[in-house]
């Protein structure tokens, strides 16, 4: 893949220290970087001041229009072999375009989670009903299915997501690929670092307010699981940090009640590691979740619920506690806070997940060799999924009219 030109389309800028999707997102522009790929990263969201600025890492910076033909101009120019779509919604404004304009481009989706499986969790939840697999089957799925079968290759963070693509939507698995969270092995030297259980304090909850499975949660702690736990451990502190609170989140905080909402944190390492436990009850989601990564990056133990840790631990032992019931969270929680014993082995567990499951060195050169795979044989690859060559033709037929029409509108403003 040496001197490979790649475009990443972003939907916005990556911002790390906001989300596990910015985190992801910087993860896969090393591997590339490492494997001597040239980088373009592309938006058409507006910056901001906490995104990572990518020209620190020798990557190019470019804003774009939505529907405008500049971008057919400055694909073409740029001519690049591979298109990185971030998340399905930037494929259905740009794909018809790179399809266009640069033909022989390999197209990979990364999907981050998704999208439509957590919209029906959350719409199930909201009805106060179980989920069942007939939510799936939504007007979201049919966007997302479609720009999954347009594209070449799409990345799947979940191995949860690639059974449900693969046994309930038919997707054939050479168009998919497993590539999780890429993190560094956790090494001797690193959990030597660690604070130890004895100098560590309270409870910590981190993750971007903007994300609704995150808002849920903190409103679930606050009225439901924190009074239980603050009742058992009238000493102890929960410290909820996140990216952009919004001023409801904020009234939320309740210093006299042990529950502090603290807005974003510098260094969510640094906070993560200072805290006992990782506090995450996620009553509905969908992909992995970044938070519990980083948890057991920071050597510290964990309770979630099953769709918390949902296929992100495979057969080795939990990081700690997975609980559903309000009661038995608080129970839990309040037992791996005092009980050092349990609290050491949860640690451990969380090791053993990260070097197994998450280590880069197991996934990279599976992604690699996928991607130069594919792109010697482009055209049989893509005559074998006929039916995402048919899906391409009619989004770039009523696609790019309405997106014409559009343009002509603007340009008469």
């Amino acid at each position: 893949m040496n001197n490979q030109k790649v475009l990443i389309i972003g939907m916005v800028w990556p911002e790390p220290n906001s989300s596990a999707a910015g985190t992801r997102m910087l993860q896969l522009i090393g591997l590339l970087q490492q494997n001597g790929c040239e980088i373009i990263f592309a938006s058409a969201a507006s910056d901001s001041e906490f995104a990572f600025d990518v020209t620190q890492i020798g990557i190019g910076k470019v804003s774009i229009v939505l529907n405008d033909a500049s971008f057919d101009e400055f694909v073409k120019t740029l001519n690049p072999q591979m298109v990185l779509f971030d998340r399905f919604v930037t494929e259905e404004q740009f794909g018809w375009r790179v399809a266009e304009n640069c033909p022989n481009a390999l197209r990979i989706l990364d999907t981050e989670d998704l999208h439509f499986l957590r919209l029906a969790r959350q719409l199930a939840f909201k009805e106060k009903r179980e989920f069942s697999t007939h939510d799936l089957f939504s007007d979201t799925a049919k966007r997302e299915i479609a720009s999954i079968l347009r594209c070449d290759l799409s990345l799947i963070i979940s191995k949860t997501e690639m059974e449900l693509l693969k046994n309930d939507f038919k997707i054939d698995a050479s168009l998919l690929h497993y590539l999780p969270f890429l993190v560094d092995e956790i090494k001797e030297r690193v959990i030597e670092s660690w604070p130890g259980f004895s100098d560590r304090k309270d409870f910590v909850f981190i993750g971007n307010f903007l994300h609704e499975p995150n808002w849920n949660t903190v409103q679930y702690l606050k009225e439901t699981i924190w009074p239980r736990i603050n009742e058992l451990l009238p000493d102890v502190s929960l410290q909820v940090y996140g990216a952009y609170p919004s001023q409801k989140a904020l009234q939320l905080h309740k210093p006299f009640e042990n529950f502090y909402i603290n807005g974003r944190a510098t260094s969510a390492t640094a906070v993560v590691k200072k805290a006992r436990v990782v506090l995450a009850p996620i009553r509905f989601g969908a992909g992995a979740k970044g938070k519990l990564i980083e948890a057991m990056q920071c050597g510290t133990p964990s309770v979630t619920t099953t769709i918390g840790a949902e296929s992100m631990h495979g057969n080795f032992s939990w990081n700690g506690t997975i609980a559903n019931d309000p009661e038995e969270i608080a129970k839990a929680a309040a037992e791996l806070y005092q009980n050092e014993t349990l609290w050491k082995q949860s640690q451990s567990n969380g090791i053993t997940i990260i070097n197994n499951r998450y280590s880069k060195h197991i996934f990279e050169k599976n992604f690699i060799d996928a991607i130069s795979e594919i792109q010697s044989k482009l055209a049989k690859h893509r005559q074998q999924n006929f039916i995402g060559a048919i899906l391409q033709h009619h989004l770039l037929t009523s696609t790019k009219y309405l997106s014409r029409w559009i343009e002509a509108k603007n340009s008469k403003n």
